[in-house]
């Protein structure tokens, strides 16, 4: 059975649920970050999925991707599946802009997040679940 990574858990807002991945809003303001978490049990990395849930993840990624770009007109989207804290399988989809906070490094190490104003978490999550229906 499939169980989310408590430090993920923590750490995220939940948003929606696609076809292989459970749709997260990270905690923090300074960036529009997606994860998403494939609910498959014991999966640390991509290449342990099945062929069609590798593809699947890709249509996935590929989908929120696009939806961030177009809605927040970012510089860049920045995807990325490390799992060097959390080794649940979990790739970061992040919109990006010449004036982020971190930019042009890595947002990961960058500082502390940036918690959302009383009530912007929820507004997000909703707003989020429309946008990427």
């Amino acid at each position: 059975m499939f169980t989310l990574d408590a430090q993920l858990a923590a750490d995220t807002a939940f948003i929606t649920r696609f076809k292989l991945c459970q749709v997260l809003l990270m905690k923090d303001a300074h960036y529009p970050w997606i994860i998403l978490v494939p609910e498959r049990e014991d999966i640390e990395e991509i290449h342990q999925l099945s062929p069609a849930d590798q593809a699947q993840l890709m249509q996935e990624v590929t989908h929120v991707s696009e939806k961030l770009a177009k809605a927040f007109q970012a510089d860049k989207i920045n995807v990325g599946a490390l799992g060097n804290v959390v080794s649940q399988l979990h790739v970061h989809v992040i919109a990006r802009f010449t004036q982020d906070p971190a930019w042009p490094a890595p947002v990961w190490g960058f500082g502390p997040p940036a918690p959302y104003a009383d009530g912007d978490l929820e507004v997000w999550t909703e707003g989020l679940q429309k946008i990427l229906v």
